[in-house]
């Protein structure tokens, strides 16, 4: 995602947006929440100036240090404010002007954590039981299938031992024959090691199964109380979140407006 400031460079000008051009109909289509968190990015300008579509190229500065890290044009709009709506440069501020900034923000922040704390806290309240209960139901259901899974396993690896024993007391006594008796012996104990871990499987493939029977509409129906109370959360806190950006915004501009607050190379 693009930084504030971004601007778009073709045949010697510099296309950028300002306030103004958010007040037209074609600004206020960028205003949508759907694209909103990218309107200070290069897709939004050209967004607004189709005939930049496939030309120009990407410019992008972070840098408020000094201002002629911009083009005049968007160091004019700063200065007057007039990008309030794209985004915010605080290294352009003095002690002062940031001192300011922080107070007012940390204002704006705690009636913002007001709303949304509440709010937070009775998603935890539906939130928690719904998850005690998927796992009061999802808990046996593990245990059962751990249970037969390791009953499955013993009853293989005594199948598997005994083959494996069957296959030693052949073996054994054979050296003069060794390699003729070793391999029908270990033919004979593969074969059996193979039917033993076939049945583990389909056991192992039944326990699991019957899990997830269990545990699939528990975990469903926590997932569907857990999306309510988020969806109730958002409710209040999206606004809230909302209303504290627009205070730190236009505040911010109040400060960035004034000479005293800026930086000397600023002003």
């Amino acid at each position: 995602m693009c930084e504030f400031v971004s601007w778009v460079e073709y045949e010697g000008n510099n296309y950028f947006l300002t306030d103004s051009e958010l007040q037209t109909k074609e600004g206020e289509k960028l205003l949508r929440p759907e694209v909103i968190d990218d309107l200070c990015g290069h897709g939004a300008i050209r967004s607004y100036y189709p005939e930049l579509i496939g030309k120009g190229s990407n410019l992008e500065c972070v840098d408020f240090s000094t201002p002629l890290n911009f083009p005049k044009e968007i160091v004019k709009m700063i200065k007057q404010g007039k990008m309030s709506r794209i985004g915010i440069c605080i290294d352009i501020l003095n002690k002062i002007g940031k001192k300011k900034y922080k107070e007012i923000q940390a204002l704006a922040l705690k009636k913002y954590k007001e709303i949304e704390a509440p709010a937070w806290n009775k998603y935890k309240e539906i939130q928690a039981p719904a998850l005690k209960k998927y796992e009061e139901i999802e808990a046996p259901a593990l245990k059962k299938y751990k249970e037969i899974q390791a009953l499955a396993l013993k009853k293989y690896k005594e199948i598997q031992a005994l083959a494996l024993k069957k296959y030693e007391e052949i073996e054994a006594p054979a050296l003069k024959k060794y390699k003729e008796i070793q391999a029908l012996a270990l033919k004979k104990y593969k074969e059996i090691q193979a039917l033993a871990l076939n049945k583990y499987k389909e056991i192992q493939a039944l326990a699991l199964k019957k899990y997830k029977e269990i545990e699939a509409p528990a975990w469903n129906k926590y997932k569907e109380i857990q999306a309510l109370a988020w969806n109730k959360y958002e409710e209040i806190e999206a606004p809230a979140l909302k209303k504290y950006k627009e205070i730190q915004r236009k505040e911010f501009w109040k400060i960035a407006t004034q000479k005293k607050y800026r930086k000397d190379n600023w002003k």
